[in-house]
């Protein structure tokens, strides 16, 4: 069992940064793949970043490609997600999750678990 925790989350003007941090519980935490997602209202959940267990590969998607960097720190059971460049259009909810699998993947149905998310609201 993993238990995730995000924190970081926020209000923002557009073009500020943030930088999200999902603490794992566990002794199991560098043997995942750990991944950021979002749900704006209204909207269905959607892939950010993945990382893999040993920080490679990793994967964007679109809308966040050069602008977002995902890391992990295995030593303190940490990922993190840099946002810099924020839009308005990236206001969400933004969850952690953590895939028993190595690899990194955009699919959320290949996670196992996740966090309680982290408000981020980007202001115009």
């Amino acid at each position: 069992q993993v238990k995730l925790v995000e924190s970081g989350g926020g209000l923002v003007q557009a073009g500020g940064s943030l930088r999200l941090s999902c603490a794992a519980s566990g002794r199991t935490f560098s043997s995942y793949a750990m991944g950021w997602f979002r749900q704006a209202p209204g909207k269905e959940r959607e892939f950010v970043a993945a990382i893999s267990r040993n920080g490679s590969p990793i994967y964007y998607a679109n809308s966040v490609k050069g602008r977002f960097t995902i890391s992990r720190d295995n030593a303190k059971n940490t990922v993190y997600l840099q946002m810099n460049s924020l839009k308005p259009e990236d206001t969400a909810v933004y969850y952690c999750a953590a895939d028993r699998e190595p690899l990194a993947t955009s699919r959320s149905s290949r996670y196992d678990y996740w966090g309680q998310g982290t408000q981020v609201t980007v202001s115009s």
